[in-house]
């Protein structure tokens, strides 16, 4: 057994007031205090004294950024002439453009899904994204 002092561990007591606790109690409750101590610290070193729970509008303005409608309009039409290059392309190209760079697949797992070699995916691939830029840059 073990005795601590509960003023140590909990706020609320003003006085010292002592009890034995078991040992594998006081370990944990020595545990914690270290583990309190190093979230400080590492709050500390990196200047993270901000809460988004604090209620105080961080969160708000970090978490949920409404587009003003100008952005809405801009974005509408940026998503149009991608769109647009997109659909220019033939339609083995455009879909492995897409596959590529929207879906977010490797050369090889594309290579893989049509049977062929990887460097011919890799090569569409590059070829449509300049194609896509040519195509932009002469219509916008």
């Amino acid at each position: 057994m073990t005795t601590i002092n509960l003023k140590d561990f909990y706020p609320w007591y003003t006085h010292d007031e002592y009890t034995e606790v078991s040992d594998e109690v006081a370990e944990e409750l020595m545990a914690s205090r270290r583990r309190e101590a190093a979230h400080t610290e590492r709050a500390r070193y990196n200047k993270a004294y901000y809460s988004l729970d604090c209620d105080d509008g961080i969160e708000y303005s970090a978490c949920l950024h409404e587009p003003s409608p100008q952005e809405l309009m801009d974005r509408k039409e940026l998503f149009f002439r991608l769109w647009n290059a997109l659909n220019s392309l033939p339609e083995i190209q455009g879909r492995r453009v897409d596959a590529y760079l929207i879906l977010g697949k490797s050369y090889r797992q594309i290579a893989r899904e049509e049977g062929v070699d990887k460097s011919a995916v890799r090569h569409s691939v590059e070829s449509g994204i300049k194609q896509m830029k040519k195509y932009l840059q002469e219509n916008f």
